[in-house]
Parts: C-alpha cells; structure tokens; sequence
C-alpha cells in the first residue's frame, strides 16, 4: 500500500478556505435544566382565637344543699286535729244510770223540738237550756223524733234530722260545759225518740 500523498499548495489553500467557512458542529447541547420551581413562601394564617373553655358540668351544678339528719328521715306525718268534743257522760256515777233505765227519774224541764226546722230547732235547744238553768233544773227531757240515718243533702223537714243533728249542737254549744251526760230516754219518755240531757249540779 502507498503512502497517501501531501497537497498540493493549491489544494492546501483551497483547503483553508474550506475550513474556515464551516464552523464546528457540536452534539446535541445537554437540555436545560428546569429552573427550580421555589415553593411560595406559607401564607400565615391568623391563629385562631381560643374560646374559653366551657365548665365542666359538675361547675354548673348548684352546690349541694347539706341535709340534716333529721331530714333524711321522714318521721311520721303529723295530722292537726281540731279539738275533740266533750265526753258527755264523764261527770255521772253509775248510779245515775240504773235510776234511768228504771225509769226512777222524773224529768225536771221538758223541751218539745218535734216538728221545727233545723234552724228553730236548734235557736228552741239553746233558749231551753238556758231556761232550765235558770230554774236549777238537773234533768231536761227533749223530744227530737226518732231517729233516721242522716244525709249530706238533709232538709229540715225530713223525720231525725232534728235527732241527728242534736249532738253536735250541743257539743259547740254554749252550754257544753254545763252538761254532765246525754242518755236516751225511757221508753215511758219517748224511747229512741227522746233524749235526757242531765245538767250538772250548780255549786
């Protein structure tokens, strides 16, 4: 093989030329780098208000009251009466008693309410009370009909009712506290129809 052979000086300028017009190609330049994306700086958010905390629900609740033992338990419920009425009938013997039954008593004053009403019954019972007072007298006979099993809707002229309303009358009355004992009367005096008020004996 033969050696390659020099240029000529005219292909050698030629050459030159040549060289001097082309500029070099490079390779493909490297891509440019994304510039580096700089995260915005964090907005600053108001920091939030702190409410104050809510009580707790033992901190609502009123404070307890102490009880006392003695309301801790409930005795028992006291009930007002109202006065009891006299006990007709303390103030006489047994001796008093057995002169009844036998009729061996005479009636000292006789007050008839038969047939009245209610209220004239009852005005006729004190005016006669205060009449055998006055006159001493120890046993009052009184006729107020036999008696019959009482009402709320009583009417005065229903047969007992004078019978049983006698004994409160006498009870509340103005003369309670003259009357010894109230029996019923022999069946000579008018039986189940008739009372004897004995009075006490005035000293």
């Amino acid at each position: 093989m033969k050696p390659p052979r020099g240029l000529s000086e005219k292909e050698a300028a030629l050459w030159s030329q040549v060289t001097a017009s082309v500029k070099p190609i490079h390779g493909d330049a490297p891509p440019k780098s994304a510039p580096d994306i700089v995260p915005p700086p964090p907005s600053r958010q108001p920091k939030a208000v702190k409410s104050p905390p809510s009580p707790s629900p033992l901190a609502t609740l009123p404070p307890k009251v102490a009880r006392s033992p003695a309301s801790k338990s409930r005795g028992p419920a006291v009930t007002v009466t109202s006065p009891a009425a006299p006990k007709f009938g303390e103030g006489l013997d047994s001796t008093w008693d057995r002169k009844l039954a036998r009729n061996g008593v005479s009636p000292d004053f006789t007050l008839d309410l038969h047939g009245h009403t209610l209220e004239t019954a009852h005005q006729r019972l004190d005016w006669g009370l205060t009449q055998a007072k006055a006159m001493g007298a120890r046993v009052v006979l009184v006729i107020t009909g036999k008696p019959r099993r009482a009402e709320a809707a009583d009417r005065a002229e229903r047969r007992g009712a004078i019978r049983s309303k006698i004994l409160d009358w006498l009870a509340a009355g103005a003369h309670s506290s003259d009357i010894a004992a109230i029996r019923n009367a022999h069946r000579r005096h008018g039986g189940s129809g008739a009372l004897y008020i004995i009075l006490r004996r005035r000293r």
